[in-house]
């Protein structure tokens, strides 16, 4: 029952992925969220009226029991956006889902590319896949695709058959195998790589579903690599998301007689970096170092007078949430929330045991 709030929260009407991250920053748990009075609710900026009246008024605990109970069955876990393995570029999207299910590891994810492209994919399109998959790993690359048929499968199997990390991100539930014939395929993701879904459990993958995983795939990652893809098609969805969160967009160039090359093609004409090498793709990736890559962001720090107070405390050194309490003479919900704000703005980081450093 760990996560019973943030399933309680997420299951009431009006609470978007954006109503929820404003609640969390001004109370610091959903369980305190939920109890806020309606004057607190008011107050808040960007809480409408409807959101408020249906935190009041919803009965939130069968939904919440019940994902508690098909979460304990499934095998995945929840990583939420105050844990410190959500992924940080994730952080940097408009509308971050406030906790994911998981499988496998999130270790390590940084620095990650995204390779997307057609369920259709031509026999160069596999190949070319599998092989830039495969070296992107062997740079220390995570590949991440979307678990769907031709071109996301031969990247997740190339990067796993180059020894390297592969992230699966799930247009469906995490407890939903999609397509059918991967299921092996989702075993070894499990075990070697990790599988992400923002859906709750029992989700089936319904069309209106991958636009919004879309947007995880390219959020996720430095950049997105377009290996196939038709005029009409989700890989450009995904590529659109990525330009618009700042990320690099890449495409391999094809046959100017096959429409599975149209989409891939007038992405490069519209100023994607065209690819034929791995080396065009680390080239592009910022501060590259070996086989390290930093994040391209660096938060410009734009801070309140408590939490620069509270910033200036980590400064010196690590310290216990209890300890940031008593030096900042704030209240244990006023420091919750501060140092919220601050991880988000990337500017401190949780550690293990309720520790705080600067990020």
């Amino acid at each position: 029952m760990e996560h019973f709030y943030w399933f309680a929260l997420k299951s009431v009407p009006h609470v978007g992925n954006v109503t929820f991250r404003r609640l969390l920053e001004q109370f610091g748990t959903p369980a305190r969220a939920l109890a806020a009075s309606a004057e607190e609710l008011s107050g808040i900026k960007g809480v409408s009226a409807a959101a408020a009246a249906a935190i009041a008024n919803h009965d939130y605990r069968p939904a919440a029991e019940r994902e508690c109970e098909l979460l304990a069955q499934s095998g995945a876990r929840i990583v939420t956006l105050l844990d410190t393995d959500y992924p940080r570029p994730l952080l940097e999207i408009a509308d971050p889902p406030p906790y994911i299910y998981v499988k496998g590891s999130l270790k390590g994810l940084e620095p990650a590319v995204a390779m997307v492209g057609s369920r259709r994919a031509s026999s160069y399109g596999l190949l070319a896949t599998r092989r830039l998959a495969g070296e992107l790993a062997a740079h220390g690359i995570t590949v991440v695709s979307g678990m769907a048929r031709g071109v996301d499968t031969a990247a997740h199997r190339g990067a796993l058959s180059g020894g390297g990390r592969s992230i699966g991100v799930l247009g469906c539930g995490i407890d939903v195998i999609y397509p059918p014939e991967n299921r092996q395929l989702f075993a070894s993701m499990g075990e070697e790589g990790g599988l992400v879904s923002e859906f709750p459990l029992g989700t089936l993958p319904l069309a209106e579903n991958f636009p919004r995983r879309n947007r995880i795939i390219s959020g996720i990652c430095r950049g997105v690599l377009v290996v196939e893809a038709e005029e009409r098609s989700g890989s450009l969805i995904t590529a659109q998301y990525a330009l618009e969160q700042g990320r690099e967009v890449f495409a391999i160039p094809g046959n100017i007689t096959c429409s599975s090359s149209r989409g891939t093609n007038r992405l490069i004409k519209q100023g994607a970096k065209l690819v034929e090498s791995v080396e065009d793709i680390l080239e592009e990736l910022p501060q590259r170092d070996g086989h390290r890559i930093s994040p391209s962001v660096s938060p410009v720090l734009d801070l309140t007078h408590q939490e620069a107070a509270i910033y200036t405390i980590l400064a010196a050194a690590p310290h216990h949430i209890d300890e940031i309490i008593v030096k900042s003479a704030l209240t244990v919900g006023d420091v919750s929330a501060i140092l919220l704000r601050l991880e988000l703005k990337g500017a401190v980081q949780q550690l293990p045991g309720k520790l705080f450093a600067l990020a």
